[in-house]
Protein backbone atom coordinates (compact mmCIF):
# COMPACT_ATOMS: atom_id res chain seq x y z
CA UNK A 1 0.00 0.00 0.00
CA UNK A 2 2.91 2.40 0.86
CA UNK A 3 4.82 1.48 -2.26
CA UNK A 4 1.59 2.36 -4.32
CA UNK A 5 1.24 5.55 -3.16
CA UNK A 6 4.91 6.24 -3.17
CA UNK A 7 4.70 5.37 -7.07
CA UNK A 8 1.23 7.40 -7.70
CA UNK A 9 3.22 10.38 -5.49
CA UNK A 10 6.19 10.13 -7.99
CA UNK A 11 3.96 10.10 -10.91
CA UNK A 12 1.82 13.37 -10.05
CA UNK A 13 4.82 14.92 -9.77
CA UNK A 14 6.48 13.95 -12.66
CA UNK A 15 3.38 14.97 -14.51
CA UNK A 16 3.32 18.16 -12.75
CA UNK A 17 7.09 19.04 -14.03
CA UNK A 18 6.32 18.17 -17.43
CA UNK A 19 3.94 20.71 -17.48
CA UNK A 20 5.59 23.34 -15.93
CA UNK A 21 8.59 22.58 -18.61
CA UNK A 22 5.96 22.50 -21.13
CA UNK A 23 4.05 25.58 -20.18
CA UNK A 24 7.92 27.54 -19.74
CA UNK A 25 8.51 26.29 -23.37
CA UNK A 26 5.72 27.83 -24.91
CA UNK A 27 6.17 30.74 -22.40
CA UNK A 28 9.77 31.17 -24.13
CA UNK A 29 8.41 30.62 -27.79
CA UNK A 30 5.96 33.06 -27.47
CA UNK A 31 8.24 35.72 -26.45
CA UNK A 32 10.90 34.36 -29.23
CA UNK A 33 8.33 35.04 -31.64
CA UNK A 34 7.54 38.20 -30.13
CA UNK A 35 10.88 39.50 -30.06
CA UNK A 36 11.29 38.33 -33.55
CA UNK A 37 7.73 40.09 -34.75
CA UNK A 38 9.19 43.40 -33.03
CA UNK A 39 12.28 43.01 -34.93
CA UNK A 40 10.73 42.88 -38.08
CA UNK A 41 8.75 45.48 -37.93
CA UNK A 42 11.72 47.79 -36.67
CA UNK A 43 13.61 46.50 -40.10
CA UNK A 44 10.57 47.21 -41.95
CA UNK A 45 10.52 50.85 -40.29
CA UNK A 46 14.01 51.53 -41.42
CA UNK A 47 13.58 50.29 -44.61
CA UNK A 48 10.60 52.55 -45.68
CA UNK A 49 13.04 55.07 -44.09
CA UNK A 50 15.61 54.16 -46.30
CA UNK A 51 13.59 54.08 -49.73
CA UNK A 52 16.09 54.78 -52.36
CA UNK A 53 15.32 57.91 -54.31
CA UNK A 54 13.89 56.51 -58.41
CA UNK A 55 16.76 59.05 -60.87
CA UNK A 56 16.88 58.63 -64.33
CA UNK A 57 19.86 60.55 -65.80
CA UNK A 58 19.60 61.20 -70.12
CA UNK A 59 23.52 62.02 -70.94
CA UNK A 60 25.48 61.58 -74.02
CA UNK A 61 27.70 58.37 -74.55
CA UNK A 62 31.07 58.65 -73.45
CA UNK A 63 32.67 57.74 -76.28
CA UNK A 64 32.20 61.39 -77.20
CA UNK A 65 35.22 62.78 -75.54
CA UNK A 66 37.35 62.47 -72.93
CA UNK A 67 35.06 65.33 -70.79
CA UNK A 68 31.93 63.15 -71.60
CA UNK A 69 34.01 59.84 -69.69
CA UNK A 70 34.44 61.59 -66.93
CA UNK A 71 30.74 63.11 -66.51
CA UNK A 72 29.16 59.38 -67.19
CA UNK A 73 31.42 57.94 -64.44
CA UNK A 74 30.67 60.84 -62.38
CA UNK A 75 27.07 60.51 -62.66
CA UNK A 76 27.17 56.93 -61.51
CA UNK A 77 29.47 56.80 -58.76
CA UNK A 78 27.83 59.91 -56.95
CA UNK A 79 24.27 58.35 -57.86
CA UNK A 80 24.64 54.80 -56.85
CA UNK A 81 22.52 52.43 -54.55
CA UNK A 82 25.14 52.66 -51.85
CA UNK A 83 24.33 56.82 -51.58
CA UNK A 84 20.39 55.84 -51.40
CA UNK A 85 19.62 56.01 -54.89
CA UNK A 86 17.60 53.93 -57.86
CA UNK A 87 19.59 55.35 -60.80
CA UNK A 88 19.44 54.55 -64.36
CA UNK A 89 21.54 56.31 -67.11
CA UNK A 90 20.92 56.55 -70.59
CA UNK A 91 23.82 57.22 -72.81
CA UNK A 92 23.24 58.30 -76.47
CA UNK A 93 24.04 61.42 -78.93
CA UNK A 94 21.28 61.35 -80.81
CA UNK A 95 18.12 63.84 -79.60
CA UNK A 96 15.15 61.52 -80.55
CA UNK A 97 16.44 58.60 -78.33
CA UNK A 98 17.30 60.92 -75.57
CA UNK A 99 13.54 62.24 -75.38
CA UNK A 100 12.42 58.70 -75.77
CA UNK A 101 14.49 57.51 -72.71
CA UNK A 102 13.24 60.65 -70.70
CA UNK A 103 9.62 59.64 -72.10
CA UNK A 104 10.51 55.86 -70.58
CA UNK A 105 11.95 57.11 -67.17
CA UNK A 106 8.83 60.03 -66.57
CA UNK A 107 6.37 56.73 -67.06
CA UNK A 108 8.30 54.20 -64.94
CA UNK A 109 7.73 57.11 -62.15
CA UNK A 110 11.20 58.45 -61.57
CA UNK A 111 11.04 61.39 -58.35
CA UNK A 112 13.83 63.27 -60.52
CA UNK A 113 14.83 63.29 -64.15
CA UNK A 114 18.35 64.92 -65.03
CA UNK A 115 18.85 65.74 -68.66
CA UNK A 116 22.29 66.72 -70.95
CA UNK A 117 20.50 67.42 -73.57
CA UNK A 118 22.42 66.66 -77.33
CA UNK A 119 20.64 69.35 -78.90
CA UNK A 120 19.02 72.32 -77.08
CA UNK A 121 16.03 71.99 -79.09
CA UNK A 122 12.71 69.90 -78.96
CA UNK A 123 12.26 69.41 -75.72
CA UNK A 124 9.37 71.74 -74.90
CA UNK A 125 6.68 68.54 -75.06
CA UNK A 126 8.97 66.44 -72.48
CA UNK A 127 9.45 68.80 -69.93
CA UNK A 128 5.86 69.66 -69.86
CA UNK A 129 5.02 65.73 -69.66
CA UNK A 130 7.31 65.17 -66.89
CA UNK A 131 5.88 68.45 -64.80
CA UNK A 132 2.23 67.18 -65.09
CA UNK A 133 3.52 63.98 -63.74
CA UNK A 134 4.88 65.41 -60.81
CA UNK A 135 8.53 64.78 -61.92
CA UNK A 136 11.29 67.13 -60.92
CA UNK A 137 13.62 68.13 -63.44
CA UNK A 138 17.33 69.20 -63.17
CA UNK A 139 19.22 70.33 -66.15
CA UNK A 140 23.35 69.67 -66.17
CA UNK A 141 25.83 70.64 -68.59
CA UNK A 142 23.82 71.96 -70.90
CA UNK A 143 21.08 73.87 -71.58
CA UNK A 144 17.91 73.65 -72.88
CA UNK A 145 16.00 76.05 -75.44
CA UNK A 146 12.77 76.10 -73.46
CA UNK A 147 10.78 78.16 -70.93
CA UNK A 148 12.05 78.03 -67.41
CA UNK A 149 9.36 76.81 -65.89
CA UNK A 150 9.25 73.77 -67.73
CA UNK A 151 12.56 72.95 -65.29
CA UNK A 152 13.26 73.11 -61.46
CA UNK A 153 17.12 74.11 -61.80
CA UNK A 154 20.30 73.66 -63.73
CA UNK A 155 24.31 72.66 -62.98
CA UNK A 156 25.19 74.59 -66.15
CA UNK A 157 29.29 74.88 -67.91
CA UNK A 158 29.05 78.11 -69.13
CA UNK A 159 29.50 77.64 -72.83
CA UNK A 160 29.49 81.14 -73.77
CA UNK A 161 31.76 82.51 -70.61
CA UNK A 162 33.97 79.79 -72.54
CA UNK A 163 33.69 81.10 -75.79
CA UNK A 164 34.39 84.79 -74.59
CA UNK A 165 37.05 83.82 -72.65
CA UNK A 166 39.11 81.94 -75.42
CA UNK A 167 38.15 84.70 -78.05
CA UNK A 168 39.31 87.53 -75.50
CA UNK A 169 42.76 85.38 -75.52
CA UNK A 170 42.77 84.72 -79.39
CA UNK A 171 42.75 88.22 -79.51
CA UNK A 172 45.51 89.48 -76.45
CA UNK A 173 47.97 87.20 -78.78
CA UNK A 174 49.04 90.28 -80.24
CA UNK A 175 49.31 88.54 -83.71
CA UNK A 176 49.23 91.64 -86.74
CA UNK A 177 46.61 89.14 -88.38
CA UNK A 178 44.75 86.52 -87.15
CA UNK A 179 43.74 83.52 -89.76
CA UNK A 180 41.79 81.47 -87.81
CA UNK A 181 40.20 77.58 -88.36
CA UNK A 182 37.65 77.38 -86.51
CA UNK A 183 36.81 73.73 -85.55
CA UNK A 184 33.50 73.00 -83.81
CA UNK A 185 31.58 70.50 -81.92
CA UNK A 186 28.40 68.91 -82.77
CA UNK A 187 25.98 71.39 -84.31
CA UNK A 188 23.18 73.15 -82.80
CA UNK A 189 24.59 71.75 -78.99
CA UNK A 190 25.21 74.14 -76.39
CA UNK A 191 28.31 73.84 -75.83
CA UNK A 192 29.18 74.29 -79.81
CA UNK A 193 26.56 77.32 -79.66
CA UNK A 194 28.72 78.86 -76.50
CA UNK A 195 31.71 78.55 -77.78
CA UNK A 196 31.07 79.38 -81.56
CA UNK A 197 29.29 82.81 -81.04
CA UNK A 198 32.47 85.05 -79.93
CA UNK A 199 34.12 83.33 -82.81
CA UNK A 200 31.30 84.58 -85.50
CA UNK A 201 31.01 88.14 -83.60
CA UNK A 202 34.62 89.03 -83.30
CA UNK A 203 35.10 87.60 -87.24
CA UNK A 204 31.73 90.00 -88.24
CA UNK A 205 33.68 92.67 -86.34
CA UNK A 206 36.62 92.01 -88.37
CA UNK A 207 38.58 91.21 -85.36
CA UNK A 208 39.91 88.10 -86.85
CA UNK A 209 39.29 86.31 -90.10
CA UNK A 210 37.26 82.80 -90.08
CA UNK A 211 39.68 81.28 -92.88
CA UNK A 212 38.28 77.25 -92.28
CA UNK A 213 35.06 76.13 -90.63
CA UNK A 214 34.66 72.57 -89.95
CA UNK A 215 33.33 70.35 -87.08
CA UNK A 216 34.26 66.88 -85.54
CA UNK A 217 30.61 65.74 -85.84
CA UNK A 218 28.44 64.31 -83.61
CA UNK A 219 31.10 62.61 -81.36
CA UNK A 220 33.35 65.00 -81.34
CA UNK A 221 35.83 63.24 -83.30
CA UNK A 222 39.55 63.91 -83.80
CA UNK A 223 39.36 61.87 -87.09
CA UNK A 224 36.69 64.41 -88.23
CA UNK A 225 38.59 67.54 -86.73
CA UNK A 226 42.23 66.41 -88.28
CA UNK A 227 40.33 66.09 -91.55
CA UNK A 228 39.33 70.13 -91.18
CA UNK A 229 43.12 70.89 -90.75
CA UNK A 230 44.11 68.50 -93.59
CA UNK A 231 41.34 70.19 -96.22
CA UNK A 232 42.61 73.68 -95.24
CA UNK A 233 46.26 72.52 -95.70
CA UNK A 234 45.30 70.96 -98.78
CA UNK A 235 43.56 74.26 -100.38
CA UNK A 236 47.13 76.41 -99.46
CA UNK A 237 44.73 78.29 -96.62
CA UNK A 238 46.74 80.76 -94.32
CA UNK A 239 46.08 80.11 -90.85
CA UNK A 240 47.68 81.27 -87.68
CA UNK A 241 45.11 79.94 -85.07
CA UNK A 242 43.89 76.74 -84.47
CA UNK A 243 40.28 76.84 -82.06
CA UNK A 244 39.03 73.32 -81.73
CA UNK A 245 36.30 73.02 -79.06
CA UNK A 246 37.43 70.01 -77.37
CA UNK A 247 40.82 68.45 -76.62
CA UNK A 248 40.30 65.74 -78.78
CA UNK A 249 39.54 67.61 -81.77
CA UNK A 250 43.05 70.03 -80.90
CA UNK A 251 45.22 66.42 -80.86
CA UNK A 252 43.36 65.60 -84.67
CA UNK A 253 44.53 69.08 -86.14
CA UNK A 254 47.71 68.94 -84.39
CA UNK A 255 48.11 65.81 -85.88
CA UNK A 256 47.30 67.49 -89.35
CA UNK A 257 50.31 70.09 -88.53
CA UNK A 258 52.41 67.39 -87.83
CA UNK A 259 52.00 65.21 -90.78
CA UNK A 260 52.47 68.37 -92.97
CA UNK A 261 55.38 69.80 -91.01
CA UNK A 262 53.63 72.95 -89.71
CA UNK A 263 55.20 74.10 -86.62
CA UNK A 264 52.39 74.90 -83.48
CA UNK A 265 52.44 75.62 -80.12
CA UNK A 266 54.35 78.48 -77.95
CA UNK A 267 57.57 79.00 -80.14
CA UNK A 268 55.44 77.26 -84.03
CA UNK A 269 53.63 79.25 -86.55
CA UNK A 270 50.01 78.05 -85.20
CA UNK A 271 48.59 78.21 -82.27
CA UNK A 272 46.85 76.04 -80.63
CA UNK A 273 43.55 76.29 -78.39
CA UNK A 274 41.59 73.81 -76.84
CA UNK A 275 38.61 73.06 -74.47
CA UNK A 276 37.61 71.00 -71.77
CA UNK A 277 40.82 70.27 -69.18
CA UNK A 278 42.23 66.24 -70.26
CA UNK A 279 45.33 66.14 -68.46
CA UNK A 280 46.91 64.83 -71.61
CA UNK A 281 45.87 68.90 -73.23
CA UNK A 282 46.74 70.40 -70.14
CA UNK A 283 50.46 68.44 -70.32
CA UNK A 284 50.54 69.17 -74.07
CA UNK A 285 49.98 73.42 -72.64
CA UNK A 286 52.53 72.95 -70.10
CA UNK A 287 55.13 71.79 -72.42
CA UNK A 288 54.55 74.41 -74.94
CA UNK A 289 53.43 71.91 -77.62
CA UNK A 290 49.92 73.86 -77.54
CA UNK A 291 49.01 77.55 -76.00
CA UNK A 292 45.75 77.16 -74.45
CA UNK A 293 42.87 75.31 -72.96
CA UNK A 294 39.59 76.26 -71.55
CA UNK A 295 38.17 74.46 -68.37
CA UNK A 296 34.88 72.75 -68.88
CA UNK A 297 34.13 70.91 -65.30
CA UNK A 298 32.24 67.93 -65.91
CA UNK A 299 31.88 67.14 -61.76
CA UNK A 300 28.25 68.04 -61.04
CA UNK A 301 26.85 64.91 -59.62
CA UNK A 302 27.94 65.77 -56.21
CA UNK A 303 26.41 69.38 -55.69
CA UNK A 304 23.25 67.83 -57.82
CA UNK A 305 23.35 65.12 -55.19
CA UNK A 306 23.61 67.68 -52.27
CA UNK A 307 20.89 69.81 -53.54
CA UNK A 308 18.45 66.57 -53.93
CA UNK A 309 19.14 65.13 -50.10
CA UNK A 310 18.83 68.47 -49.13
CA UNK A 311 15.14 69.11 -50.27
CA UNK A 312 16.21 72.76 -51.38
CA UNK A 313 16.88 72.81 -54.86
CA UNK A 314 17.49 76.09 -56.23
CA UNK A 315 15.56 77.69 -58.69
CA UNK A 316 17.10 78.69 -62.27
CA UNK A 317 20.64 78.46 -63.38
CA UNK A 318 23.55 77.88 -61.32
CA UNK A 319 27.05 78.23 -63.32
CA UNK A 320 29.92 76.53 -62.53
CA UNK A 321 33.33 78.72 -61.93
CA UNK A 322 35.66 77.89 -65.01
CA UNK A 323 39.40 79.41 -65.86
CA UNK A 324 41.55 79.25 -68.75
CA UNK A 325 45.43 78.30 -68.66
CA UNK A 326 48.06 78.72 -71.02
CA UNK A 327 51.87 78.24 -71.12
CA UNK A 328 52.64 80.94 -69.18
CA UNK A 329 49.66 80.33 -66.21
CA UNK A 330 49.49 76.32 -66.32
CA UNK A 331 51.06 74.57 -62.96
CA UNK A 332 51.34 71.00 -61.59
CA UNK A 333 48.57 71.59 -58.84
CA UNK A 334 46.09 72.90 -61.64
CA UNK A 335 46.82 69.88 -63.43
CA UNK A 336 46.36 67.94 -60.06
CA UNK A 337 43.16 69.46 -59.40
CA UNK A 338 41.20 70.26 -62.53
CA UNK A 339 42.90 68.12 -64.82
CA UNK A 340 40.26 65.33 -65.84
CA UNK A 341 40.90 61.44 -67.09
CA UNK A 342 43.82 59.95 -65.40
CA UNK A 343 45.47 58.83 -68.90
CA UNK A 344 49.74 60.22 -68.59
CA UNK A 345 51.13 60.18 -71.63
CA UNK A 346 48.24 59.28 -74.09
CA UNK A 347 48.25 61.93 -76.99
CA UNK A 348 51.34 64.14 -76.11
CA UNK A 349 52.78 65.19 -79.13
CA UNK A 350 56.58 64.71 -78.35
CA UNK A 351 59.36 65.82 -81.16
Amino acid sequence: MKKSLLWIMILVLSISMIAAFSLSGCKEEAAEEEVAEEEEEVAEEEEEETELIKVGIVNLPPEESGYRQANVEDMNNVFSQANGYDAKQTNTGENSEQIAAATGYIRDGVDYLLISAANASGWDDTLKSAKDAGVTVILFDRAIETDPSNYQTALLSDMAYEGNTAVDWVLDLGLDEINLILIRGQLGSAAEIGRSAAVLEADEAGELTIVADGTGGDTWSLEEARKVVEAAIAANKDFNVIYAQNDGMAQGAVQALEAAGISHGKDGKVKIIGFDFNRFALRNVQEGYWDADMQCNPRQAAEISEWIKSGNLPSGITYQEELLVDTETITDEIIEKWGINDDPGKGVITR
